[in-house]
């Protein structure tokens, strides 16, 4: 395991595992979120975020947490492994309850020194609150769906925090 895609519904922990991943198993991890959005909320382009994708996943080693729709194709042609957060809706949706309210109250940056605000998180229409609910069937029927189909890269689907922790306590690390 080289090169690994960590995907799941909004708020199912996939930055945080990939982050793991990587640090165990000597691994670059790359936050999607920090290549998709430039400061102040400026989305990328999507041929900007193709090719800085394009970039990372032509190395022999990467850990990403995230393929959006319009590149997805990039990293499920290059991936050893997919491990899929396939969580509950409850779950995924409090834990990302709970980090918006943590990011909010304290004032922490998220990705490219972004700050989410009570109007962003609460009241916008592009609310990841409510992205979550919007994709969260989608996701979890597409990452069902590559580990069904033997055409795909392995994929493992993780269904609980019990789960996850007993799936990494298998890997091994790697020494750098």
């Amino acid at each position: 395991m080289r090169r690994i895609l960590v995907y799941g519904v909004t708020g199912s922990g996939k930055s945080t595992l990939a982050r793991r991943l990587g640090g165990r198993l000597g691994l670059p991890y790359h936050a999607i979120d920090d290549l998709t959005w430039d400061p102040g909320w400026v989305p990328v382009s999507a041929e900007v975020q193709r090719d800085r994708v394009r970039e990372i996943c032509a190395t022999d080693d990467w850990v990403i947490d995230s393929a959006y729709g319009m590149w997805r194709e990039i990293p499920l042609a290059r991936a050893d492994l997919i491990v899929g957060l396939d969580l509950p809706r409850w779950l995924s949706f409090s834990r990302l309850l709970r980090r918006t309210l943590r990011n909010v109250t304290r004032h922490e940056a998220t990705c490219n020194g972004n700050y989410e605000t009570w109007r962003n998180a609460f009241l916008d229409r592009k609310s990841i609150l409510v992205w979550h609910f919007r994709s969260f069937k989608r996701k979890r029927r597409r990452m069902r769906q590559w580990h069904a189909d033997p055409d795909f890269p392995e994929t493992i689907l993780i269904r609980s925090p019990r789960e996850l922790e007993s799936w990494l306590a298998t890997l091994g690390t790697r020494q750098p």
